[in-house]
C-alpha cells in the first residue's frame, strides 16, 4: 500500500499531522477490506486526471495514508453539488460504468463513488466529462473512514456494494467488508426507508451478507423469503460447485432480490459470467 501524507490542504479543512490526529480512531481500527493493485497513472488515465481531478476529486484530509479520511472532515454534500439533492454512494466503484451510466439516467440525484484504486477513479472521471454530468464525485477513500465519520448521519439515500473484494480463503473472511462492524457505519448515514443494494459472485460471501443483514435490527430484506428451493442462487451454486464444494443442500432462506433497473453488467461482472460463476443480489432497507 502506497502511504503518504497530504501536503497541503484547504483552508477550511483540518491540517493534518501526527498531532492533530483525532482521538476518536485509532489507524487502522480494524484490517482494512481492500488490497491496493497500484496507484500509478499513465497515458490517458494520467490526462484524464489532470483535465478533471479539479472539477470532480473530493479533496480530504489525511490521517497516515492516502486513502484516510481525517476524522474532523464532513462532507458537505449541497455544497459540493450546488444543490440539495438525495445521494447514492458507491463503494468499491471500480472503472466507474454503474455509478456513470445511472447518473446519466437518473440526473435528478447526486452521486458519490467511493475507490481506493486511483486508475479506476481516472477512468470514471473520464467517463462522467465524456457525458457531460455535473451529479457525479469521486473520492479516493477507504469506505469504512467514510461511513464512520465523513459522512453526516442520514446522508445517503442509497448505498451500493457491488462486488467487493470476496476474501474466498477462510484465514481472509475477517477481512471483508461487510460483517458486523461495519452495518453501524452504514446504518449511521443511511436515511430511514434508504436502500442498501449488494452483489456478489461468490456464495460464501452472499451468505454472510445475508447473515449478516438479517440479524442486524436496523435493516429489513426487501425481498424476505423470496427465491427460495431450486429458485434460488445459493442453492444452485451448491449444486453446481461452481466455487465451494458440490452439495444437496436446498436454500429455504431465500431473500434475494432481482437485478435493479438500471444496474448495468460491468466488464468486471462480465467477466464472471464468462467463468460461470453465480451472482447474487440483496437489497435490504433502512428501517
Amino acid at each position: 500500500m502506497s502511504e503518504s501524507t497530504v501536503p497541503t490542504t484547504p483552508a477550511d479543512q483540518p491540517v493534518v499531522n501526527e498531532t492533530t490526529v483525532s482521538s476518536t480512531r485509532e489507524y487502522p481500527a480494524e484490517p482494512v477490506s481492500f488490497m491496493r493493485r497500484g496507484t500509478r497513472l499513465q497515458g490517458r488515465r494520467q490526462d484524464a486526471w489532470d483535465a478533471h481531478a479539479d472539477s470532480y476529486v473530493v479533496d480530504v484530509p489525511r490521517v497516515v495514508t492516502d486513502t484516510s479520511v481525517h476524522a474532523d472532515y464532513v462532507f458537505d454534500a449541497a455544497a459540493t453539488f450546488g444543490r440539495d439533492a438525495d445521494l447514492v454512494v458507491e463503494i468499491g466503484s471500480g472503472l466507474g460504468e454503474a455509478i456513470v451510466h445511472m447518473a446519466e439516467l437518473r440526473p435528478e440525484r447526486n452521486y458519490l463513488a467511493v475507490e481506493v484504486y486511483r486508475p479506476g477513479l481516472a477512468s470514471t472521471m473520464a467517463r462522467i466529462a465524456q457525458r457531460g454530468l455535473t451529479n457525479v464525485r469521486v473520492v479516493e477513500a477507504n469506505a469504512a473512514e467514510v461511513l464512520e465519520t465523513m459522512l453526516p448521519d442520514d446522508a445517503m439515500s442509497e448505498l451500493w456494494l457491488n462486488f467487493p473484494d470476496p476474501w474466498h480463503k477462510k484465514r481472509h473472511n475477517k477481512r471483508r467488508l461487510v460483517r458486523d462492524s461495519f452495518t453501524p457505519l452504514v446504518a449511521r448515514t443511511l436515511r430511514s426507508g434508504g436502500l442498501w443494494r449488494l452483489s456478489t459472485d461468490w456464495s460464501g460471501y452472499a451468505e454472510q451478507m445475508r447473515e449478516v443483514l438479517d440479524r442486524t435490527p436496523q435493516f429489513e430484506n426487501v425481498h424476505s423469503g423470496e427465491r427460495v428451493g431450486a429458485d434460488s442462487p445459493l442453492t444452485q451454486a451448491r449444486q453446481s460447485g461452481v466455487d465451494r464444494e458440490v452439495s444437496d443442500e436446498i436454500d429455504t432462506v431465500g431473500g434475494w432480490a432481482p437485478r435493479f433497473e438500471g444496474r448495468v453488467v460491468t466488464s468486471f461482472e462480465n467477466k464472471a459470467h464468462v467463468a460461470g460463476r453465480i451472482i447474487f443480489d440483496l437489497t435490504y432497507r433502512r428501517r
